[in-house]
């Protein structure tokens, strides 16, 4: 639960090049497509690290439910051929209130590729501890910016 209305915390999840202001992993993020904010598919290149490992991903908007869910999927390339889809739903619960998840589904690995980080970066083993981080920033956030 976050202690801001839903509007505020769309204001924060809505756009994804905000995304590195809350994220345990994303720095930053940018478009890269000729839209310049969130339509269904808009393309942006996030900027991610895990201890000194950085890297980027060309990501795209594949569902867009204003004001209440943003789902966007990493693209495969030539270097990167997973896929991953993460999914942010926006709920408005009254009095000011707003429940607020963050989800993210695996859509395609390499099985080899899928053994090889589990063995050698830890962080992605389990993820549900970092996402709810995710979430605590992103309300805190939200509280700061409904004050403000």
């Amino acid at each position: 639960m976050v202690d801001a209305p839903a509007d505020v915390v769309w204001q924060i999840v809505g756009d994804p090049t905000r995304v590195g202001e809350w994220s345990h992993e994303t720095r930053g993020a940018r478009w890269v497509s000729p839209a310049d904010g969130p339509v269904v598919g808009a393309r942006f290149v996030g900027v991610n690290k895990v201890g000194r490992t950085t890297w980027r991903r060309t990501c795209e908007i594949v569902e867009l439910d204003d004001m209440r869910r943003l789902v966007w999927r990493t693209v495969p390339s030539a270097i990167y051929r997973d896929s991953t889809r993460w999914t942010l739903t926006v709920e408005d619960i009254g009095d000011g209130t707003t429940r607020l998840s963050q989800d993210y589904e695996i859509v395609y690995i390499n099985p080899l590729l899928d053994r090889l980080f589990f063995a050698f970066i830890k962080q992605h083993r389990d993820r549900s501890r970092a996402l709810r981080g995710d979430l605590e920033q992103i309300a805190a956030l939200a509280v700061e910016l409904a004050r403000a």
